[in-house]
């Protein structure tokens, strides 16, 4: 979990601040705190805020069943009154693929300890896509639903027409929360592979790289450094202008016939012209039949 640790705080503190999560959860955070708390075995809470009443709310992320779960958040509420003086409204979310199936009370000799487990896929991923939020929009690579291309297709467009450091990351933590979603890294691949959007994947400085590796898997061995910043895979025209720029490159300044011939190539005739390139040693062979 401590992967998605960072990404996953950084959304839901956006997200309980005010949006659909919020009030499915019914409550709306106005003030975070420090969630460092003395005496507990790990240390820390995942986030831990307050609402406009000034109830503490302490939310703890889980992403795999823990039979200890209920000791370890009745140690964190011991702690967090211990340090505030004032008992915490506590939440497990669940954002794991198993079926929830951790207690929700502790208890012993004349008491009783309970908080609340909420599992993400009881949301609905249409409602948080409805949402003008876009860190909404993001939870619902987590949330419920069947459609799971669709939900990602939608996903990818609301980030698409968010623009600069914001687009960025949206991106960025997208991917990494999907990495919650085995099935769901790969439909991005895929959809990313459609969409304009697959020019800022390509130009970020952490995901790029990745995307890279990803993408020259199946390709003959030398043809990713021939086409590497040009190739968008499914997009003929740029594959095209590609080519164009290599055969330029290689052979000089490219004559109107073999322009005429790059322009009427269809995908499939592209695609053989990209590998001949690593071998013709002349436009003639490159542009024969």
């Amino acid at each position: 979990m401590h992967e998605y640790d960072v990404t996953l705080k950084s959304v839901l503190h956006r997200c309980f601040a005010g949006g659909v999560l919020a009030l499915w959860a019914g409550i709306s955070i106005t003030r975070w705190h420090n969630a460092e708390l003395p005496e507990v075995r790990t240390r820390r809470a995942d986030l831990l805020g307050e609402d406009s009443a000034r109830r503490l709310i302490h939310i703890e992320l889980q992403s795999r069943n823990d039979d200890d779960m209920a000791l370890r958040m009745a140690e964190y509420a011991l702690a967090i009154y211990r340090k505030f003086r004032k008992w915490p409204i506590q939440i497990v979310l669940y954002v794991g693929n198993e079926r929830l199936r951790m207690r929700r009370t502790l208890g012993g000799p004349g008491w009783t300890y309970r908080f609340r487990i909420a599992d993400i896929r009881e949301v609905d991923s249409a409602v948080l896509l409805r949402s003008n939020n876009l860190d909404d929009n993001i939870l619902a690579i987590l949330a419920g639903g069947d459609d799971r291309r669709k939900i990602t297709r939608m996903i990818l467009r609301r980030i698409d027409r968010s623009r600069g450091a914001v687009r960025e990351r949206a991106l960025a933590e997208l991917l990494k929360l999907a990495g919650l979603r085995g099935s769901a890294g790969i439909i991005i691949k895929e959809e990313t592979e459609r969409m304009p959007i697959l020019d800022d994947i390509m130009d970020h400085p952490v995901i790029g790289p990745e995307r890279r590796k990803a993408m020259k898997l199946g390709m003959e061995k030398g043809l990713e450094k021939g086409l590497q910043r040009g190739r968008q895979e499914g997009r003929t025209e740029g594959e095209r202008q590609t080519l164009i720029r290599l055969a330029t490159k290689r052979f000089g300044k490219l004559p109107v016939w073999a322009r005429e011939r790059l322009d009427s190539a269809g995908k499939k005739k592209l695609d053989r012209l990209s590998i001949r390139l690593l071998t013709a040693s002349s436009l003639e062979e490159l542009l024969g039949s």
